[in-house]
């Protein structure tokens, strides 16, 4: 039986382990703290069981290409991926899945600013995260769903939480910063959910 890995935030023993790997040329993009506390307010939001452990891969469009390629069929780079798994019941400490995040794409779509790459990490981030928590958006409805979900959990306008928008997105939050609560230890805790 695994054990469950002493996680912590500020506010005491952590719900979800995030495990980061970059083999991009790209460094100093994220904040690990940064991903850990979205994640918590995601699973914490969307009800899901203590002890989740999500891998990312942070990477170049080759290599997300090869990803898409493979498991998906489709033969192109993409800026995020997203792989769920399948754990047993009895486990303290489950793998909820993989995310791989091409920063090359995010580079791209930012123009090289870099704080504003920055936020565009936590977005694709909460969009993997959300896949592996079961949404979807092959659909309208399914789109808008995730849309809202993607917009409460950022802290951004719902206009705003789609692909492909990054620079709007930053104005939206009147900064192309990484917001404080994801930058400085999140503000009021693990309270806030759907």
């Amino acid at each position: 039986m695994l054990e469950a890995r002493p996680w912590r935030t500020n506010n005491g023993p952590a719900l979800v382990g995030v495990d980061v790997r970059n083999v991009s040329a790209r460094t100093s993009l994220y904040r690990k703290r940064a991903l850990v506390q979205l994640a918590e307010r995601v699973c914490t939001g969307e009800r899901a069981r203590p002890g989740a452990e999500i891998s990312v891969l942070l990477c170049d469009d080759a290599t997300i290409h090869e990803l898409n390629r493979r498991y998906r069929g489709i033969d192109r780079s993409t800026d995020v991926l997203s792989f769920s798994q399948d754990a047993p019941d009895a486990c303290d400490v489950y793998p909820l899945g993989d995310i791989v995040i091409s920063l090359e794409t995010v580079e791209r779509q930012c123009s090289g600013k870099r704080a504003q790459m920055r936020g565009e990490i936590l977005f694709l981030f909460c969009h993997g995260m959300l896949h592996l928590l079961g949404y979807d958006h092959a659909t309208r409805k399914e789109e808008a769903r995730m849309r809202a979900k993607q917009a409460h959990y950022l802290g951004i306008p719902e206009e705003t939480a789609w692909r492909g928008e990054p620079a709007v997105r930053a104005q939206s939050r009147g900064t192309t910063r990484t917001p404080a609560r994801f930058r400085n230890g999140y503000e009021g805790g693990l309270a806030h959910s759907s």
